[in-house]
């Protein structure tokens, strides 16, 4: 099981130190469920570079208890494309993927903090909140999903659709005390813009853009 990739706690402990400031610093949770759910996103963090960089736990079950031939390395850890025989190639197109949907998510997070940050409490409807009523959220999802696809694990797999679940939950909660507190403004906006997911189209992709250039 020895590897020169991993082993490095030194290395888990910087990434997850600096995921952990990521979310204080631009999700700043603030009540109860929203402390429960950074809590279980810092744990899918956790479990993943625990793995990634320290312990490989799921390569070590499906090699030794399913009997699966999987070498212990970095470019094996990439387990969707040695699961399908892919080459090192594959891997890193897997890689790329995955980064690129984590880099998508991290800034629509970073955008929405923007928002928020400059309405001081009030009803945000334009730039990146004119597209989804929950960019930071749908930011999250992204951000695990391209985690998911880059570096797979056991654990990981399991608490993915349970974090969607809870930040799912958390949208709905927030979502009716908007409605108190905005009234019909918020129901309107709420009727015309999608909850997570954006109506993609090429015209939108260059509102978008020109918006956010800004």
């Amino acid at each position: 099981m020895e590897n020169e990739h991993f082993g490095q706690w030194g290395m888990v402990l910087i990434i997850i130190t600096l995921f952990i400031w990521f979310i204080f610093e631009f999700l700043k949770p603030k009540k109860k469920a929203e402390w429960r759910n950074s809590g279980i996103l810092g744990a899918f963090i956790i479990a993943l570079y625990a793995e990634m960089y320290g312990f490989p736990l799921t390569i070590y079950v499906l090699t030794s208890v399913f009997g699966i031939d999987i070498s212990i390395g970095h470019i094996e850890g990439h387990l969707w494309s040695s699961l399908l025989g892919l080459s090192e190639v594959g891997a890193m197109v897997e890689m790329m993927i995955g980064y690129l949907i984590m880099g998508i998510g991290g800034l629509l997070i970073i955008r929405a903090w923007k928002k928020i940050y400059q309405a001081k409490n009030g009803l945000i409807t334009n730039g990146i909140y004119s597209y989804m009523r929950h960019p930071q959220y749908t930011g999250i999802i992204l951000v695990t999903l391209g985690m998911l696809i880059h570096w797979p694990t056991f654990i990981t797999l399991f608490m993915w659709p349970i974090l969607v679940l809870v930040y799912y939950g958390l949208a709905k909660k927030e979502e009716k005390e908007m409605e108190k507190r905005f009234g019909t403004s918020y129901l309107e906006y709420k009727r015309k813009v999608p909850m997570f997911l954006p109506k993609l189209s090429p015209k939108t992709w260059r509102r978008i853009q020109r918006e956010e250039g800004r």
